[in-house]
């Protein structure tokens, strides 16, 4: 079986391929600058870009399953280049967003059902099987703060009390490396949880215990977030989040067991997670931020938040995930 492995810069789909490459799945690393990949020794790479048609029939070929991003640009062109080719599993790295009351009207939540749709219209004409992965947030979020508790001063955050199940990246790489190889677990949809449902300020608290040094945070307003993420958030996601932590404040978050299901081991801690990703937090032993400890005069506040819940990439890296 030949896997294609797309967005192979992220975080969940590098672990993926080296899950598969271990396991000797041959997996082909797919990515829109596929120069910058560094996949494990003897793993082919390819263009695809899935805002490019054009990439997706040389990145298709020989294919027998793939682990597809939540792109909607062209996700029925996917398919039916991946009928053409073949293709007999897609498993969608989609977000338990889409589970969401208003899920039609949330820009966060719409792109993941986009594609969860065309995926399954697709499966039930008998294009090929497909399997929705729906994790609820990333505990590689938290990189977000990095800078800011680098700083001495931390996040500025407009609901600190809401709520989330911080995934580590691993277990939803492992979850996806069991339904592609294990043939029962196939045609599914899977809600990923961590183990625990925390609040930011119990993120922090965790993060500062870890790391040994501060991790505060700020209030701000909901406006205040909005106009300071202005920027570089386009107005409908941030209103998305917004509204989602507003639904999430003070409310925990409802876990589910299906990570060891598909793993066969207990997820991941947010504090095995703030283990594994420690130096982030940390500043270079010399720099200013090294002995700060406390928020710096007229400190601009830092906004918080990754668009979604999709992979996050490997911290710098920046533009698309593709």
């Amino acid at each position: 079986m030949t896997v294609l492995v797309t967005g192979s810069r992220g975080r969940v789909a590098a672990t993926l391929l080296g899950l598969l490459d271990a396991a000797g799945v041959r997996a082909r690393a797919g990515s829109k600058n596929p120069a910058d990949l560094a996949p494990p020794p003897g793993v082919d790479t390819v263009r695809c870009d899935l805002t490019d048609p054009g990439t997706f029939d040389t990145a298709l070929k020989g294919v027998e399953a793939v682990f597809l991003y939540a792109e909607a640009a062209h996700v029925g062109t996917f398919a039916d280049r991946a009928r053409a080719a073949g293709v007999e599993h897609v498993v969608l790295l989609s977000s338990s967003s889409v589970l969401a009351p208003d899920a039609e009207e949330n820009a966060v939540a719409a792109s993941h059902l986009a594609v969860e749709r065309a995926l399954s219209a697709a499966a039930e004409t008998g294009a090929f099987e497909a399997t929705h992965l729906r994790p609820g947030a990333f505990a590689t979020n938290a990189l977000q703060w990095a800078r800011s508790i680098k700083d001495g001063h931390g996040p500025a955050l407009p609901y600190p009390h809401a709520y989330g199940d911080p995934i580590h990246e691993r277990d939803v790489a492992e979850a996806a490396f069991a339904v592609l190889t294990e043939p029962r677990l196939r045609g599914s949809s899977y809600v990923l949880t961590g183990p625990e449902s925390l609040d930011f300020t119990d993120q922090l608290a965790i993060l500062a215990e870890v790391t040994g040094r501060p991790a505060p945070y700020t209030t701000v307003t909901p406006e205040e977030w909005k106009n300071s993420v202005a920027g570089f958030v386009p107005e409908p996601f941030a209103d998305a989040l917004l509204s989602y932590w507003s639904s999430h404040d003070g409310r925990p978050t409802p876990l589910t067991r299906t990570v060891e299901t598909l793993t066969g081991h207990e997820p991941r801690t947010f504090t095995t997670w703030a283990k594994d990703h420690a130096d982030a937090f940390r500043p270079v032993v010399g720099s200013r931020s090294a002995g700060a400890r406390g928020p710096p005069a007229r400190a601009r506040p830092r906004a918080w938040g990754r668009v979604g819940t999709t992979d996050p990439r490997p911290a710098g890296a920046r533009g698309s995930r593709a």
